[in-house]
């Protein structure tokens, strides 16, 4: 990309979902269709998976392929009921998912004035909030539709009926205090229900055709601004070099370091999946189509739902991914279960890698202006 193209790429994934859960500690997240309410399943209900968790699998990818630990994180907690305080990340560019994504540090309060009273003190003079936002903006994960998405609950079990002579079973009064064990025999023997299994109700499940969106901004992807470093960090000379950019002067890590990050992150763009909470419910989640472009409105055009009038009350929709809408296309095997394609390959997320490389690789980041 040259300086007068567009300095920010846009990507969309189309993920298919069979079924899995959505989650990192609670239930499937959900929103409401005002539109489609009477025609999808789970009263309206659709089911997604927020930006923050799609950005954390990303960066999980990213670390992977990299070999390398996330950067170390601070939990400040306050007595006497140990209330919740601050989080203090490192701030250092020099960690991959500080530098892709981005930090936010802010100091306490009562820590600003202690650090007043002591101005020898580096922290002191630098200011209270330090923040780099991330060069990637990500998307939840959202229905492609809502008619080609469903949301069910089920109910599921924590069962150890199989050996009740290992497995004990404890019983509390009204008190709080335990029961005997011939007390609990006794009511065990005069039930019917089975107390060596939990019920677990109401769980909700995603499958369909999901979509993502990232917008990669080339301009702070490998560039910190002067203010958003705290003076308590330090770059090496080797690595990083001083420039500018529309957003004033900054540090550009150097291309032998750009060269190694650049094709972690293009594969975990492509290849990221969510793994937290799937023991039971893991998918393959697998890409179906993905497109590259610096016109967002393209990317919208090349994957996409288009309504059918079938004659019929009852709506429907179809899957499309369209080459000829303006972005680059790449089309999976996979896909060809799902939308009338022509150009599928095996090899379409390897292409879609290299292309995100070369476009990454092109731009000017030492001298953008």
């Amino acid at each position: 990309m040259d300086k007068n193209g567009q300095p920010i790429l846009y990507l969309r994934g189309l993920k298919s979902i069979p079924l899995s859960v959505f989650c990192v500690e609670k239930e499937q997240k959900f929103f409401y269709d005002p539109i489609y309410s009477n025609y999808t399943s789970g009263s309206r209900k659709l089911p997604y998976s927020s930006g923050q968790q799609v950005k954390r699998s990303i960066m999980e990818e990213l670390l992977s392929a990299l070999n390398v630990q996330r950067s170390s994180v601070t939990f400040v907690f306050k007595q006497p009921k140990l209330s919740e305080a601050e989080v203090l990340s490192q701030c250092d560019p020099n960690y991959p998912d500080q530098l892709i994504g981005g930090w936010m540090f802010a100091k306490d309060n009562d820590d600003k004035k202690k650090k007043k009273k002591n101005t020898d003190d580096a922290d002191a003079k630098d200011s209270s909030v330090r923040k780099r936002r991330s060069p990637l903006s990500i998307s939840a994960m959202v229905p492609l539709h809502p008619l080609l998405v469903g949301y069910h609950e089920e109910n599921i079990s924590f069962d150890r009926s199989d050996n009740k002579d290992l497995h004990q079973v404890k019983i509390r009064d009204a008190n709080g205090d335990l029961l005997s064990e011939e007390e609990v025999q006794s009511i065990l023997d005069n039930t019917h229900r089975d107390l060596y299994r939990k019920w677990i109700q109401n769980k909700g499940r995603a499958s369909g055709l999901f979509v993502y969106d990232v917008a990669i901004d080339l301009r702070t992807l490998f560039s910190v601004s002067i203010h958003d470093l705290p003076q308590t960090i330090k770059l090496d000379s080797k690595k990083w070099v001083r420039s500018k950019n529309i957003f004033g002067d900054c540090w550009t890590l150097c291309k032998e370091e750009r060269e190694k990050i650049i094709p972690a992150l293009a594969h975990a763009l492509i290849n990221w999946r969510i793994t937290s909470n799937q023991a039971r419910t893991f998918s393959l989640m697998e890409t179906l189509a993905v497109a590259i472009s610096d016109n967002a409105n393209a990317q919208a055009g090349a994957i996409r739902a288009k309504l059918i009038d079938d004659g019929t009350e009852r709506p429907k929709a179809k899957p499309i991914v369209d080459e000829k809408a303006g972005a680059e296309v790449f089309v999976t095997l996979p896909c060809a279960a799902h939308v009338i394609v022509e150009n599928e390959s095996a090899d379409a997320l390897d292409a879609a890698v290299e292309s995100l490389i070369k476009k990454m690789q092109a731009f000017d980041y030492e001298k953008q202006l």
